[in-house]
């Protein structure tokens, strides 16, 4: 099964706790369809976590770099972690954009969702707060016909 990862960057505390864990529970249910490939970004937040959990239940990842300067775009408190996790992908792809802007991260989302049977979304389900934000990427998804599942805990705050 392949999944691919869309969510917000700004999640902290018992909210990301909370993500943790609910993406774990949706992957458990996932392990009797065979390996897991997740498909991410990496990046801050949401996709993060998604990719350790995908490792920690033994599937593998597949990583897409928006762009040249996309490490930079990172919170730096991340930065190892994505450098271990981009370490631990069975494919990487870097676009060809120089910087991870709007655009490149779109296209980036896009790619991903070319190869994906399902999509997680870790979304409160707001309207969109950027070009290639999360709820642009649920709405291609749709669009596309992939499965949705939304992930938000109750009391989830972003910020």
């Amino acid at each position: 099964m392949r999944i691919a990862v869309t969510g917000h960057r700004d999640l902290h505390g018992t909210t990301m706790i909370d993500v943790d864990t609910a993406l774990r529970m949706l992957l458990a249910e996932f392990e009797g369809d065979g390996p897991v490939t997740g498909l991410t970004c990496l990046d801050d937040g949401a996709d993060q976590a998604f990719a350790k959990a995908v490792l920690d239940f033994g599937g593998t990842i597949e990583v897409i770099v928006p762009a040249a300067d996309y490490r930079k775009s990172l919170a730096e408190s991340n930065l190892l972690e994505y450098d271990r996790l981009l370490a631990e992908a069975v494919d990487v792809r870097e676009l060809d954009y120089a910087e991870a802007g709007p655009e490149a991260r779109t296209t980036a989302a896009m790619a991903m969702l070319e190869t994906a049977e399902h999509l997680f979304a870790v979304w409160d389900g707001g309207p969109v707060h950027t070009a290639g934000g999360t709820a642009d990427v649920v709405e291609a998804a749709k669009q596309r016909g992939l499965p949705v599942t939304v992930v938000w805990p109750d009391g989830g705050e972003r910020g």
